[in-house]
């Protein structure tokens, strides 16, 4: 079977897992369970979600093994486009229209920066000082984006998500290539490498768990447009891989990059609660007019 087809297929498989994942972690962030770590390493449902996470990282890192970064990271847009559905309907809500289109022109974006980033599978990896490099200045940004509490924590919360899912996709695309080139798995730098896969794919997890408190529409949609972005960029920077079609490739990269914008500023404005039902009028017991005398003559009354 052809490399590249191999890893969509194994990209699908993933996104689907990955979105299942998704809407138990935002049913559990809905509730009083989610706002402590504590609380949620004791939760079984949690654990559940991280299993799901597991066998979707695994199914990730192999897809990774037999296609590049470019490739593999937007095809993640496909856990937008079963996320969402999945997530209304445990909400007890339909999906409305203004989401329907968000994920469309996410999904479509993200498309379109997938076409000119086909490529041959990956032969280049990251070296021990480029995957510590990428780990720290990674982490700083994520520091700097959660310092903060406010109205818009949970999109910063989902952007820092996408950038440790990257990193960690960069991380394990190395040790995925090094082990399949027959090398010792045992390295130095591959061990290396693969305790910081670890840390990043759990902090994911945990910011993700942050973000999506507030709905899993907008969080997930910004998930799914920062870490192509991110791993794109470390592939193009440290791997030698490159936009193929020239100008034209280029074009459409900008022109994805700008719908996949606007599929996540559409599901931000969507409102991510239940619709709940106006509640009944409650019969009140018909008050009863006491009459009252009629003023005596000369009295005022």
């Amino acid at each position: 079977m052809n490399a590249t087809v191999l890893a969509v297929l194994l990209c699908l498989a993933a996104a689907v897992t990955y979105a299942a994942a998704a809407v138990a972690q935002e049913r559990l962030a809905r509730r009083a369970v989610a706002r402590s770590t504590a609380a949620l390493l004791g939760n079984g449902a949690w654990w559940w979600s991280a299993g799901l996470n597991a066998a979707a990282a695994l199914l990730h890192a192999a897809a990774l093994r037999y296609g590049p970064l470019t490739l593999v990271q937007p095809l993640g847009a496909l856990t937008l486009v079963a996320a969402v559905p999945l997530g209304a309907r445990g909400a007890g809500r339909r999906v409305v229209a203004s989401e329907w289109r968000g994920t469309l022109a996410t999904v479509v974006g993200l498309g379109l920066l997938l076409l000119p980033a086909s490529g041959p599978s990956p032969d280049e990896t990251l070296t021990l000082t480029e995957a510590l490099a990428v780990s720290g200045a990674t982490a700083a940004v994520i520091m700097l984006l959660t310092a903060r509490s406010d109205t818009r924590s949970g999109l910063r919360h989902a952007t820092a998500s996408g950038l440790a899912s990257a990193a960690a996709s960069a991380l394990t695309q190395t040790v995925a290539v090094a082990g399949g080139r027959g090398g010792s798995l045992l390295s130095v730098r591959v061990v290396s490498v693969a305790l910081l896969v670890v840390v990043f794919a759990v902090g994911g997890m945990l910011l993700s768990q942050r973000a999506y408190r507030g709905g899993l529409g907008a969080p997930l949609a910004v998930v799914n447009l920062t870490n192509p972005l991110a791993a794109a960029a470390i592939g193009m920077i440290l791997l030698g891989e490159r936009i193929h079609g020239g100008a034209f490739g280029v074009l459409l990269a900008v022109a994805g990059a700008l719908a996949a914008a606007r599929g996540v500023l559409l599901l931000t404005r969507t409102p991510q609660q239940p619709t709940a039902a106006a509640p009944q009028a409650v019969p009140q017991p018909a008050t009863q007019t006491v009459p009252q005398p009629a003023p005596m003559a000369g009295v005022a009354a």
